[in-house]
């Protein structure tokens, strides 16, 4: 009995005339399938970034603290799931996996649409919820993982950038849509209206805070199908979790997954957080309607720079990217007074945004990295295998530390809040938790000079110590 129809038997992205007659087109209708249902997994993912700036407005009696907690819960459920996430595609293939885990999405959403609508709601069906966001979480490990196999080494960075750059873009998406659609009557069947009061203003609207749940499921529905009726899975990319858990064992894997922490760990953890920091120390800014701009600017780098990275280094784009957020963290503490001076809401805006837009740059570059570095390592791991031996176990790991670095790197997602919300209930203000942060992203700077920037480093050997693949 043959393969299905959709299982590819001979898959060889690396030969250019396979590639150029049968490989790109297969290739890419897998990938813009494959955004769409990612776009769906972060915008339910974060999507108690902006409804719980609007809890108490609707009669929830929730602390401060237990707001960043429930803007926290997401993340750290998301990046625990992304750590088996990482090493489904392999064992189920990406089109089953793909539609089974968009499917998922389906329990949070419908959950927080029923949840929001009576203010007396215990508060740990929130923390229910949250946790069970995480299920959009854990997409990202799969999704990049299985991406990474239809694609050669030439075109492999700027796709798993566009994967996930037009996929994070489901955080801008969310952040702009859920204050538009929360105040309109989507459906009878979504329920009454609820009364929101503008404690500044005095002014009474109606809100429907269970549209920011329900508007997601039939986009879900249809994503979920579009999936399993036009995805490949790769015969040659079947494993054992087994076989590709020996990445454990690999030194930059963890490496990579402290990179990836700085840079998209950011990027998940000023996604939560910015909303909810941004209301409580400017409140009287209409900062929610302005909030969506960080993501999307994070998102659309992230897509966008893939190539920067493919042509100059991604070790390279990746060490200004750290800089350049180093001295992001520094404008934030201007805006918030740090530095002796007022509090400028313009200065901590347009901080937070530059701050955004090298996240998304360092996320591409890092995630360039992680093939280049497999391949460079294999002659060192595989001495006497051949050339295409050493190729398809870098292609096999290459996927596995993708996957698991995205699982490590979205407990940002969970850290940043949390820092800031103790760092507000410690000590009144968000300085000591900035702090942090800058500390850390000069570790970042040194670690990847020293291991990978530098000359005479992994990723500046001569070439004939590297796997050669056909040229394009």
């Amino acid at each position: 009995m043959g393969k299905p129809r959709h299982v590819l038997t001979d898959w060889r992205p690396e030969d250019a005339a396979f590639w150029a007659s049968t490989g790109k087109p297969v290739a890419t209708r897998n990938l813009w399938i494959s955004i769409p249902n990612l776009t769906l997994a972060f915008a339910v993912w974060m999507v108690w970034s902006m409804v719980v700036a609007k809890l108490k407005l609707v009669g929830f009696k929730f602390t401060t603290d237990q707001l960043f907690w429930l803007t926290a819960l997401p993340a750290l459920s998301g990046a625990t799931l992304r750590i088996f996430y990482s090493f489904m595609v392999p064992i189920f293939g990406g089109r089953l996996w793909t539609t089974l885990s968009t499917l998922s999405l389906l329990v949070p959403a419908i959950g927080i649409g029923l949840a929001v609508q009576n203010p007396g709601t215990p508060y740990w069906t929130f923390v229910v919820l949250s946790l069970l966001c995480g299920l959009g979480g854990g997409n990202f490990a799969s999704s990049m993982g299985n991406i990474s196999f239809f694609f050669p080494k030439a075109q492999k960075g700027n796709a798993l950038a566009m994967n996930a750059g037009f996929g994070n873009l489901g955080v801008s998406l969310m952040q702009f849509l859920v204050p538009v659609v929360t105040g309109v009557a989507l459906l009878p069947i979504t329920g009454p209206a609820q009364v929101s009061v503008d404690k500044g203003l005095g002014v009474t609207a109606q809100v429907w805070m269970q549209n920011a749940g329900f508007v997601w499921a039939p986009f879900i529905v249809i994503a979920a199908a579009v999936a399993w009726f036009g995805m490949n899975d790769i015969a040659s990319a079947k494993a054992s979790f087994a076989s590709q858990a020996v990445v454990f064992k690999r030194r930059h894997n963890w490496i990579m997954c402290w990179l990836y922490l700085g840079t998209f760990g950011s990027f998940l953890g000023f996604s939560a957080a910015f909303p909810l920091l941004s209301k409580t120390l400017f409140p009287h800014v209409q900062v929610l309607k302005l909030v969506f701009l960080g993501p999307l600017i994070g998102a659309a780098s992230r897509a966008l720079t893939g190539w920067v990275s493919d042509r100059f280094g991604g070790e390279r784009v990746t060490h200004y990217a750290f800089l350049a957020m180093a001295a992001g963290v520094l404008g934030v503490l201007q805006g918030v007074g740090a530095f002796q001076g007022e509090p400028s809401f313009p200065v901590f805006f347009a901080s937070f945004l530059w701050l955004f837009f090298w996240t998304g740059v360092g996320n591409a570059s890092t995630f360039q990295m992680i093939p280049a570095i497999v391949r460079s390592d294999m002659p060192r791991l595989m001495p006497g295998a051949a050339a295409d031996a050493r190729l398809k176990a870098a292609e096999m790991e290459s996927a596995a530390i993708v996957g698991f670095t995205s699982a490590i790197g979205a407990f940002g997602g969970f850290f940043i809040p949390k820092a800031f919300g103790d760092s507000l209930k410690a000590t009144g203000g968000p300085e000591t938790a900035l702090y942090v942060f800058l500390a850390f992203y000069v570790s970042c700077v040194l670690l990847n000079w020293a291991v990978y920037g530098r000359r005479g480093s992994l990723l500046h050997v001569p070439q004939t110590d590297a796997i050669k693949v056909p040229a394009e």
